[in-house]
C-alpha cells in the first residue's frame, strides 16, 4: 500500500510538470471507492494551479475546485505525453495540455473526489480528522506527547491510526520504532517525554530518507514518471523476520497487530 513517502514521491514527480496545464477532458472507468462527485465534463477548461499533499491524499488544486486523490491499496499515478491505450485497471484519466494523468488501481480501493474547496463537508469528511504532518514545521513534539498520552493502545497501532500524526504506515512504523528503541507493543500512554522526543525525531528522519530514496517498491509502486523506490533495501527490521539485526545481531521477530505484520528487534527494542 502506498504510504506517505510514496505519495510525496508521486507528487514531486509530476507537480511541476502539470502546473499551469488546462484540463482538456476527464474519463472515469469502473467505480472507485468513492464517486467523483461531479460530471467529469464539467472539469474541462479548468487550470491546474498546484499539487499538494495532506497525509496520503494528493490535492490537485484547480482554478475552480480541487481533486482529492487517494491511491488506496494498489493505486499508482502516471503522467506523460505518451501513454498506451487505457487498460482494464485504468479508472481515471485526465487529459491536459501538458500531458495525461492516469490512475491505475487493480483493487479499486483508491479514489478521485472533486470538491469546490478543501474546506467543504465532502473534503473535510476525508481530511478533517487527520493528525499532524510529520514532515512539516507543525509537527510539534509537545503536542505529539500530549496526543500519545491520551491513547491506551499499543504505540504501533496509534501511529497507524493517523489521528495523532498522519502518514506513518505499516512499513515506516516498524522502522521508526526500531530507530527510537521502542517496543511496538508498549502502550502509547506509557511513553515518557524523552522517549517521545526520540520517536518524533525518528519519524522525521525515516520518512525524509524514504522520500529521498524514492519510497519503497515492494510490489509494483512507481512514481508518476515511472521510477521505482529503493528504501526497502535499507530497511532495518521491516520484512526481515528471522534475519540478524543490523545493529546487534539478534534475530528480528514479527508479531501480528491489527491484522498487520510488525517487525522488531527484541534486543534493541526492549521497552
Amino acid at each position: 500500500m502506498p504510504e506517505l513517502p510514496e505519495v510525496e514521491v508521486t507528487r514531486l514527480s509530476f507537480a511541476d510538470r502539470i502546473f499551469g496545464a488546462k484540463v482538456v477532458s476527464v474519463r472515469m472507468g469502473k467505480a472507485l471507492r468513492w464517486p467523483l462527485g461531479c460530471n467529469p465534463a464539467l472539469l474541462a477548461g479548468r487550470t491546474v494551479r498546484a499539487v499538494r499533499r495532506r497525509g496520503k491524499y494528493l490535492l490537485i488544486d484547480l482554478d475552480h475546485g480541487v481533486l482529492l486523490v487517494h491511491l488506496g491499496m494498489s493505486g499508482s499515478l502516471i503522467f506523460s505525453h505518451q501513454l498506451p491505450p487505457s487498460g482494464v485497471h485504468d479508472h481515471f484519466e485526465m487529459v491536459t495540455t501538458h500531458g495525461t494523468l492516469r490512475l491505475n488501481d487493480p483493487r479499486r480501493f483508491g479514489a478521485v473526489v472533486y470538491a469546490s474547496s478543501d474546506e467543504t463537508p465532502e473534503a473535510l469528511k476525508l481530511l478533517g480528522k487527520l493528525g499532524m504532518e510529520p514532515l512539516s514545521d507543525d509537527f510539534d513534539v509537545n503536542l505529539f506527547h500530549v496526543g500519545l498520552g491520551r491513547r491506551k493502545a499499543a504505540i504501533k497501532q496509534v501511529l497507524l491510526a493517523g489521528d495523532v500524526v498522519v502518514g506513518v504506515g505499516n512499513i515506516y512504523a516498524s522502522e521508526v520504532l526500531f530507530m527510537a528503541g521502542i517496543r511496538p507493543t508498549v502502550s502509547s500512554s506509557r511513553l515518557s517525554q524523552p522517549r517521545v522526543a526520540k520517536l518524533h525525531a525518528a519519524i522525521r528522519e525515516v520518512l525524509a530518507r524514504a522520500v529521498a530514496a524514492g519510497g519503497s517498491t515492494l510490489r509494483d509502486f512507481s512514481s508518476a514518471s515511472g521510477k521505482v523506490g529503493y528504501f526497502q533495501l535499507e530497511a532495518m527490521v521491516y520484512g526481515r523476520d528471522g534475519q540478524p539485526c543490523r545493529v546487534c545481531g539478534s534475530h528480528i521477530k514479527s508479531v501480528r497487530q491489527g491484522q498487520r505484520a510488525t517487525f522488531y528487534c527484541p534486543h534493541c527494542q526492549k521497552f
